[in-house]
Order: C-alpha cells, then sequence, then structure tokens
C-alpha cells in the first residue's frame, strides 16, 4: 500500500491491514456486485411501473383518521405493494407489528378447525413456535384452534424433500403449504424461487389442487428478479422493516397474492363483514411509498455488504454460508465461530459501527419467542429494522452469527472494516 492508501485508512479510522484485506475482498466481488445490480435494475423498473400504473399521487400520503373509510392511501398502496410483488392484490398495513404478525394472521385467516398446515421446509422460525403450537400452549395459537401444523424436513443439501411432502400430504391432506423462504437460524441455503420452490409448487398442486402455497417472504423481496409469487405461490407474507421498507417505513407488514385468498384474510384482519374496508393510520404514508420506491436500491445495498462480509470473513478462515459470490436469495450471512466468546464479540462489534446506540454493548438474553438466549447488535434508525446493518445469534452449538442489512454499501464496508479490527486486536 502506498501513501495514500494509509492516510486514507487512519482518516478512517481502521487499520492498514484492515483497509488492505477488505479493498481485497471488495476487488475480487465485481462481478457477483453487476449482477446484484442488474437484479436491482429489474425491480425498479417493476416497482416504478406500479406506481405509475397506479397514479400514485401527493394525496395518497395523507393520513387517515377513525374508521378509515374510502382511505385512498391505505387502498393505492395495496395495489402498488400487489403490483410491484407480481401478485393480484395486497394487505400493507402499519398495524402488523411484525413479520411473525402478519404470517400468522395469514395462516389463521386462511384456516379453520380440523384443518392443516404442511412445512415443506420443515419446523419454522423460532417466533413462530408457540404461534403455530409446536411449544408451549398459548391461548389462539393455532393449535388451540384446532388447526394441525406438520412438517417435513429438508434434505441433506437444505432443498425441499418434494418426495417426503408428497407422501406427508397424503396422508393429512392439507389445506396449506407453508414454505419459509431464508435460513432462519438453520445452516443452510436460502431458497431460491425458481429453482427450489416452482418444482415444489408444481408437483404439490398436482397433488392437492385445492391446497394454497404460502410462502413466508422475509428477508427474500427484491434479491431476484422475481418473486415467488411468478412461481406458483398463492401468497406471500413479509415484513416492511425489512427489504420492501426500504428503510423508510417506521412498521407494518405485507401479505400480498390471489385476491379471493387476501379478501379471506381481511376479514380476519379486523372484522368478519367489514375487512379491508375500515382501518385507518393517522401518520403519514409517504415512508411506507418511499420506502417501496427505494427497496430494490437499499435491497442490493444490503447483498453486496453481505458478499463482502462473506469474503472477508472466509479469508480471515471463519466458515460462511452463502459463498462470497453465490446467487442470493435473502440478505442474509451466516457466519460460524469458534466459540460464544468470539461470537458475542462479533456481535459487540458490530453494534459499535452502528449509527444509533454505538456506546450499547449487547449481551445474550432470553427474547420472547426464542427457543435459547439470543445477542442482537442493532444500532438502527427503526427498531428491530433488519435492512438497517445487524447482527444476531442464537447462544447455542455450533456459534453462528447471522449478518443482515445495511441501508448504503458503504456503511456496510466500514462495518466489515471496523469488525476485522475489532476481531484481530480481540477487542470486541
Amino acid at each position: 500500500m502506498d501513501e495514500r492508501d494509509n492516510r486514507i485508512a487512519r482518516s478512517m479510522n481502521v487499520s492498514v491491514e484492515a483497509f488492505a484485506a477488505v479493498n481485497a475482498a471488495e476487488a475480487s466481488l465485481r462481478s457477483t456486485f453487476a449482477r446484484i445490480d442488474a437484479v436491482e435494475e429489474i425491480c425498479a423498473a417493476r416497482v416504478l411501473d406500479s406506481f405509475t400504473a397506479e397514479g400514485v399521487a401527493a394525496r395518497h400520503f395523507a393520513p387517515s383518521t377513525g374508521y378509515g373509510y374510502d382511505d385512498a392511501g391505505r387502498d393505492t398502496l395495496d395495489r402498488v405493494f400487489a403490483r410491484a410483488l407480481q401478485a393480484e392484490d395486497a394487505l400493507v398495513r402499519p398495524q402488523f407489528t411484525s413479520g411473525t404478525h402478519a404470517i400468522f394472521m395469514a395462516l389463521a385467516g386462511l384456516t379453520e378447525p380440523g384443518d392443516a398446515i404442511l412445512s415443506a421446509t420443515g419446523k419454522p422460525y423460532d417466533t413462530l413456535e408457540n404461534a403455530v403450537g409446536l411449544a408451549g400452549n398459548e391461548p389462539n395459537s393455532l393449535k388451540r384452534m384446532g388447526v394441525r401444523f406438520d412438517s417435513v424436513p429438508l434434505d441433506r443439501d437444505g432443498k425441499p424433500d418434494v418426495g417426503s411432502a408428497l407422501q406427508a400430504a397424503k396422508q393429512i391432506r392439507p389445506k396449506l403449504l407453508y414454505v419459509q423462504r431464508s435460513r432462519g437460524y438453520a445452516w443452510r441455503d436460502s431458497l431460491l424461487p425458481e429453482r427450489d420452490m416452482e418444482p415444489l409448487f408444481r408437483a404439490m398442486r398436482a397433488a392437492c389442487p385445492e391446497m394454497a402455497i404460502v410462502v413466508d417472504n422475509c428477508y427474500g423481496e427484491f434479491t431476484g428478479a422475481d418473486e415467488p409469487t411468478a412461481f406458483g405461490a398463492d401468497i406471500v407474507i413479509g415484513s416492511l422493516i425489512k427489504n420492501p421498507g426500504g428503510g423508510l417505513a417506521p412498521t407494518g407488514g405485507y401479505i400480498a397474492g390471489k385476491r379471493e385468498l387476501i379478501e379471506r384474510i381481511a376479514q380476519r384482519l379486523t372484522v368478519p363483514g367489514m375487512g379491508r374496508e375500515v382501518g385507518s393510520y393517522a401518520g403519514s404514508y409517504r415512508p411506507f411509498y418511499q420506502g417501496l420506491f427505494l427497496a430494490p436500491h437499499v435491497t442490493a445495498q444490503a447483498l453486496k455488504s453481505a458478499s463482502l462480509f462473506a469474503r472477508v470473513f472466509a479469508t480471515l478462515g471463519y466458515e460462511t454460508m452463502p459463498k462470497p459470490d453465490a446467487v442470493r436469495s435473502d440478505i442474509v450471512q451466516a457466519i460460524r465461530f469458534k466459540s460464544e466468546e468470539e461470537l458475542v464479540a462479533f456481535c459487540k462489534s458490530v453494534q459499535a459501527a452502528s449509527p444509533v446506540d454505538s456506546f450499547a454493548s449487547p449481551e445474550p438474553w432470553d427474547m420472547p419467542g426464542y427457543a435459547s438466549k439470543v445477542i442482537m447488535a442493532a444500532g438502527a434508525f427503526v427498531q428491530g429494522a433488519s435492512i438497517e446493518l445487524s447482527a444476531d445469534a442464537p447462544i447455542r452449538a455450533p456459534y453462528t452469527a447471522y449478518v443482515q442489512g445495511a441501508l448504503t454499501y458503504s456503511h456496510g464496508k466500514l462495518a466489515a472494516l471496523r469488525v476485522y479490527d475489532a476481531l484481530k486486536s480481540g477487542k470486541g
């Protein structure tokens, strides 16, 4: 490195070693970044066309009160999201408290006592286990409401086991097939809609034509050119403080898919007989519209940051999933550490590289909805927003951190530089 590089490293408050290592990692990812940019352009065009097709205007940003009858901002936002996610219809609501809430609302809205749900991707994410009744015995869980939730594990390659899913479906005749796109706290690749989902959807549809296919789309929106709805999913669900909120949505979630199913879920959302016609929002809808408009770009920034983290930590000798140059279907990067101490040190260093609460020192705690203690590094402008740079991990072996987000690639790169220094120095 020359004196200019040394000067830049000092001005960025990072070591010369980190500066050289991260820049070398970045240079090796040029073709990967070009592929991500190409996907961003496709998704950005679709989102822009959704806005123009629905005639979005400044009046749609205005808040509403009371019952929310004829709320043009709310109803137009539904239609824009539906087009952007390649669906017939959508429910986009700030009243969804999380992605888990939106998923539960969809599952509960599409089932009745005696129905069964089959997960083709193993057990669902930790926060859903109590909700569906796989853990605990919470009031109003699907189990307590008479809905059965079964699952078949993924195959040894982390892909849907179509044969096992078909066999299970013959036995329980499920009302819904449930698919989790992202990895959750599992050491596997996220599922690609065209490669991994479409063959499963086609086979299951032939065996159970009346069954609806529901995809937990969290962390996956706009990571590829097309959404699962383009390959046969009937419903996709996600959180607005992840990809589709573009870092601007302050809260909320969405459910998108076939119109008849959306209408049924809407009856569960509010009151049967009133459905989507009611529900006001006294805040401005502008952050939701603007966040969706920015979402393809912000998602691309997060994907580049994840690839960089994978390359940097692979170079340091850590096991990473997915590989740095992988075609990704979510924004999550898993990094496996040798000990709990190393894992905790990594999360602390991510927190220290955050714009908000950088001074805080995260510690493992018993977070509601999780089976193990969890440590979360999240110095975010929106609490819990995983489209912003964050890292979290269950405190159990093998010690794996899950890194996601970054509103800008420059922040992702700077965080990689500072985390590199922190781990190399042993400070964490």
